[in-house]
């Protein structure tokens, strides 16, 4: 499976890095960052790019999640790959984000797919903290570009670690409850947990955008899926949130399938939380 890279420029494109990753707070600085990251991939190439735009906890997903800067370090380098954002959030306390769009691997013959990037800010600018991506064939729909700024700032000024792990646990639970309801309800569970505009980026399949759709998707091949949680982060404003882990597929086929996921998460006005974006990766075990 072909995965987009995380990368970063070289010293002496230094100072153009700089500029592009910088915060202020805006979804058009995250998605110039993103777009600055493809621009690096593609002129420098990975090794060249990577310490700059990776955090250093940074997660790939190659496809197993790994630590990103300790995979690259024995890569081989390329220059053939490009991506381009076009759906982008960034949280109300302007400290975290997420970026996803197609991507175009230029080799001996061209790969698709789409990749999702989730983003913190660290002291200013802009690192990438996840990546993850999944392929398809050449895509026959432009995708639409959609960049969403948040309706306020909230970012509260004295939260602690208890705080932290409280926000994780609250996640935590309705994935937990998510993946109860599925094996309690099967696919129709989605039903209750997916926003109206939620996109589900699935291997071999252009982003499939809208409840109504991903549900009609599942119901048509999936059987029962089934969700291991590995770790869940919740931004400090308290809208955003993401979880990963290990999904597990029956589908209607007789067939079973492990997969990396990726879920998104964004707080209702009922301070209940739904699914934006759901990713799904091939999983080698």
């Amino acid at each position: 499976m072909i995965n987009k890279i995380l990368c970063a420029v070289i010293a002496t494109s230094f100072s153009l890095a700089a500029f592009a990753q910088k915060s202020d707070g805006t979804v058009k600085s995250l998605v110039n960052a993103d777009r600055d990251f493809s621009e690096t991939a593609s002129k420098n190439g990975v090794k060249s790019a990577f310490n700059t735009f990776a955090a250093n906890d940074a997660v790939a997903f190659r496809p197993n999640p790994v630590n990103a800067k300790t995979y690259y370090s024995t890569e081989q380098d390329t220059k053939s790959l490009s991506w381009t954002p076009v759906f982008a959030k960034v949280s109300r306390s302007a400290d975290w984000g997420f970026t996803t769009g197609p991507f175009v691997l230029d080799g001996t013959t061209k790969s698709y797919g789409d990749y999702l990037t989730i983003w913190k800010m660290v002291n200013g600018k802009w690192q990438a903290t996840l990546d993850i991506s999944t392929d398809h064939n050449k895509p026959l729909n432009k995708a639409v570009p959609q960049f969403v700024d948040p309706l306020d700032f909230f970012k509260p000024k004295y939260a602690n670690e208890k705080d932290v792990l409280t926000g994780k646990g609250i996640i935590l639970t309705t994935e937990k409850t998510l993946d109860a309801t599925l094996k309690s309800y099967g696919i129709a569970a989605f039903g209750g947990f997916l926003n109206p505009d939620a996109r589900l980026l699935f291997p071999g399949r252009e982003p499939i955008i809208g409840k109504d759709n991903i549900i009609s998707f599942y119901n048509g091949m999936v059987s029962k899926i089934t969700l291991k949680t590995t770790k869940a982060e919740k931004a400090a404003g308290g809208d955003l949130a993401y979880t990963y882990g290990v999904a597990t597929i029956d589908y209607k086929a007789d067939l079973r399938e492990s997969f990396n996921y990726v879920n998104i998460y964004e707080r209702q006005v009922d301070h209940t939380w739904n699914l934006i974006l759901q990713m799904y990766a091939p999983a080698e075990r």
